[in-house]
């Protein structure tokens, strides 16, 4: 199962640099101003997309679909698709949007997702997978890389999940995402199919060792940055964490960039005050302080006056015509003196 040597090119070393932390694909969540506000707190990490279907992309509204500020970067559009024609066709029209990295999802459990043949099913196709991921690579001038499970229903991850990343590595792609969990594709919801199937971490480490010129991240249960550091420390490539750097930004992001020897770690209330101008723009545009502020809510978890600042958000940023003013008064119940002292 050792792979050959080869060199890589640029975009792959960017990709496998910014793969040492990154922030997981959420539906609904890690939308543009998401990854905005991300972006704020680390410099490095990689940010991906909300996962985007191929069908979606070539016959819906891809500006609205494709769209993000260059600030962003590094940043990667995640594609649901098992269509490989479908599936080039919708890099071919990403393509001069500039993403930094294309990720196929051959993880996702959703119902919605099963009734496409694609997500996690595509565990019990990697042949398939291969012929999808060979054709994104001749319509993509960026790494095509792979989001999946150890395996689902009643497969043996020890087996499936080698076969899988040998017979996709052999397509051309150098990069896994492998969430340390199986998918349960009957009998739990997406929601407990983040939860209850148990984590395995030391087969996800085994197949670093056992394919080690692939770059091989972990997602799935990793809730702060020591964890992440130690699980590199283990000899992984990189960290992908989800829920809790949407929940909890700051104790995930601010202090991240030191995973590349770097000390930027903005204050939390400096990163609002960043916001300003951004949310100034998607107002003038007609967009509503909502859209924005509903990933911000977290952001002062754990930290005096928190719940405040989520009360003001979510009571007055839905409201018609709400500004900037909002976000004022929301910052007021953490910096006041009863909130710092």
């Amino acid at each position: 199962m050792t792979q050959e040597k080869t060199s890589i090119t640029q975009g792959e070393a960017l990709v496998r640099d910014a793969a040492r932390l990154s922030v997981a694909p959420m539906m609904d969540w890690t939308d543009r101003h998401c990854r905005y506000f991300h972006r704020l707190m680390s410099r490095r990490a990689m940010l991906y997309t909300e996962m985007v279907t191929a069908p979606a992309i070539v016959h819906g509204p891809k500006a609205r679909l494709l769209d993000f500020s260059a600030a962003e970067h590094p940043v990667a559009l995640q594609l649901g698709g098992s269509d490989p024609a479908e599936l080039a066709q919708a890099v071919r029209i990403a393509r001069p949007w500039g993403y930094d990295e294309v990720n196929l999802n051959c993880g996702c459990p959703s119902d919605r997702v099963q009734s496409g043949s694609f997500g996690a099913v595509l565990m019990e196709r990697p042949a398939l997978v291969a012929d999808c991921v060979k054709a994104m690579q001749d319509q993509a001038d960026v790494p095509v890389t792979v989001k999946c499970r150890i395996g689902v229903d009643d497969q043996n991850p020890e087996t499936v999940l080698p076969d899988f990343l040998e017979k996709v590595s052999a397509a051309g792609v150098r990069h896994f995402v492998i969430h340390a969990r199986k998918a349960w594709l009957q009998g739990l919801s997406p929601k407990e199919n983040r939860e209850i199937p148990p984590l395995d971490y030391p087969l996800v480490l085994r197949m670093k060792a056992a394919f080690p010129d692939l770059t091989i991240c972990l997602n799935g249960g990793v809730a702060a940055l020591d964890q992440a550091q130690d699980l590199l420390a283990q000899g992984l490539d990189g960290v992908m964490i989800g829920r809790a750097a949407y929940h909890d930004p700051a104790s995930v992001l601010i202090g991240a960039d030191r995973l590349w020897g770097e000390d930027h770690a903005p204050d939390a209330v400096a990163v609002v005050r960043t916001m300003e101008p951004y949310i100034a723009d998607h107002l003038a545009g007609g967009g509503r302080l909502h859209q924005i502020t509903r990933h911000m809510l977290g952001l002062f978890t754990g930290r005096p006056g928190a719940r405040g600042w989520r009360r003001v958000l979510s009571t007055h940023a839905t409201r018609p015509g709400a500004g900037w003013e909002v976000v004022e008064a929301a910052l007021v119940e953490v910096t006041a003196p009863a909130a710092t002292a």
